[in-house]
């Protein structure tokens, strides 16, 4: 069946593979045992059964482990021996898929391998994964309830869901098996990882963001992380139904994007800055152009007029990069109306800062920071590891007139992703930037469970920018900044 996709080679011999039994063969009778003198003491049952026998139950699953691994790892042999890899391209799923089960079928009769149902068709998923797939991996990224995927050697993987870690039952053979994995991934980007180049950074086809590193690098054994790319696009109005933050914070932040009010999300590793800055974007209007820059290209926005770009490591001679100032620099002549950057982490910040400050009102980014004053300080440091020879009040004065607001997101310890505050930049006193914090996130207690309880308010304080909103026709009802009393 489906002769068109296997090579018109005869198979090989396959070496044979001990059958897997379901269960224990039943023993033969033991002979009668010679008579013991009357005197003899009596053993109990404990001690009359061997210390093997007592141990042969836990060491049968694990050698059956072994087998099955043995047996995917002979019947994956197989398929590249017999599937014609070229013609695969223009088969559909269900075809490669019935042509994969038959060359298993045949394998485990040849094999005299004898599996149940259920056993057969998880080997038939786990072999059309390993040909066409991420092999152990790809049930993990099928699954739209798992965010991140960690693999510490092929023996322990990782993942995260609704922000909690928990270890997965998913295993690979052998650190072979995973490297095989990982080389399949990287190539099909054009990348390569080895003792020479031991990491590297990628992005799969559906968008999700692949890190590995290999030994020696790695100890022991390669380490993998998956953040997958969320396929759903979470609207402001999803975020507030989630509790990210509250009806007032959303309408304040309309109001401050619309206004063209440049914005940077702070927060930490997987506090959720990129799904704020897609909630954010969606209220920048159709009739702007907007340019987006990126490392690794996430971001989701709603418009119609955006421009993507995606900066690109140096090849193995060192040559051919591409970095996310290179692309910022080349943004500023394409005449956009935002420029929104995923990520600001190095050199590129005195660019985007000057754009900020250049005509380019309404332009975003995110940083990594735990709170609105780190994240001050945090580009003050970036400005100086970028070389720029500039006094600090300089740096203060063009942060003070370029950022208009920082958006601090965080995950709390209950997993849960919120956004803890909303501070405006106000100016400069001396050379101290000011600031005012117009909404938070105030913490009341803790469930038995450890969720975390509490509520968002504001703080009392009118919006610096509130002129301003209402000169763009946004005249937001004072109310929304009153302080909400915990209950």
């Amino acid at each position: 069946m489906f002769a068109r996709y296997r090579k018109n080679t005869q198979a090989q011999p396959v070496k044979s593979v001990k059958a897997i039994p379901e269960r224990e063969e039943p023993r033969k009778a033991a002979p009668a045992a010679a008579p013991q003198p009357q005197d003899a003491p009596k053993r109990t049952a404990t001690q009359a059964k061997p210390i093997a026998a007592r141990a042969a139950a836990p060491d049968r699953n694990e050698q059956r482990k072994q087998r099955m691994n043995a047996l995917k790892s002979d019947l994956h042999k197989r398929l590249l021996e017999n599937l014609n890899l070229s013609a695969l391209e223009t088969a559909s799923e269900a075809e490669l898929r019935s042509e994969i089960n038959t060359i298993v079928a045949e394998a485990l009769s040849e094999m005299d391998v004898v599996l149940n149902s259920e056993e057969r068709a998880t080997l038939n998923k786990e072999m059309y994964f390993e040909v066409m797939g991420l092999g152990p991996l790809e049930p993990l990224l099928q699954d739209d309830s798992v965010n991140d995927i960690l693999v510490n050697g092929p023996k322990q993987v990782f993942i995260e869901r609704a922000g909690k870690l928990q270890l997965s039952d998913v295993t690979f053979r052998d650190e072979r098996h995973l490297l095989r994995i990982i080389d399949k991934i990287v190539s099909a980007v054009g990348r390569r990882v080895d003792e020479s180049n031991p990491y590297v950074d990628a992005r799969l086809s559906d968008g999700s963001r692949f890190n590995a590193m290999v030994p020696p690098v790695a100890v022991d054994g390669s380490l993998v992380s998956i953040r997958k790319f969320k396929k759903e696009k979470l609207s402001v109005d999803d975020l507030v139904r989630f509790g990210a933050f509250s009806p007032e914070m959303a309408l304040y932040l309309e109001a401050a994007v619309a206004t063209r009010l440049n914005v940077i999300v702070s927060g930490g590793t997987g506090s959720g800055k990129t799904t704020t800055l897609n909630a954010l974007s969606s209220f920048i209007g159709n009739d702007e152009r907007v340019l987006t820059i990126e490392d690794t290209a996430e971001l989701q926005l709603q418009q119609i007029h955006v421009g993507r770009m995606e900066s690109r490591p140096a090849n193995m001679e060192g040559k051919g990069a591409v970095t996310q100032r290179d692309c910022l620099r080349n943004a500023l002549r394409m005449r956009p109306d935002r420029i929104i950057v995923g990520e600001t982490r190095g050199e590129e910040v005195i660019d985007m800062l000057q754009a900020m400050n250049t005509g380019h009102d309404g332009s975003m980014t995110t940083i990594h920071a735990n709170s609105a004053r780190d994240g001050i300080s945090r580009l003050e440091n970036m400005v100086a590891m970028a070389g720029i020879e500039m006094p600090l009040r300089a740096v203060r004065s063009q942060i003070g007139s370029a950022v208009h607001l920082i958006v601090q997101a965080s995950r709390l310890q209950d997993g849960s992703r919120r956004m803890t505050s909303i501070t405006e930049i106000t100016g400069m006193e001396g050379d101290i930037i000011t600031m005012q914090e117009i909404f938070r996130f105030e913490r009341t207690g803790l469930e038995p469970d450890g969720t975390i309880l509490g509520h968002f308010t504001g703080t009392g304080l009118r919006s610096h920018y509130a002129d301003r909103f209402k000169r763009w026709g946004y005249d937001l009802p004072t109310s929304i900044y009153d302080e909400v009393r915990g209950h």
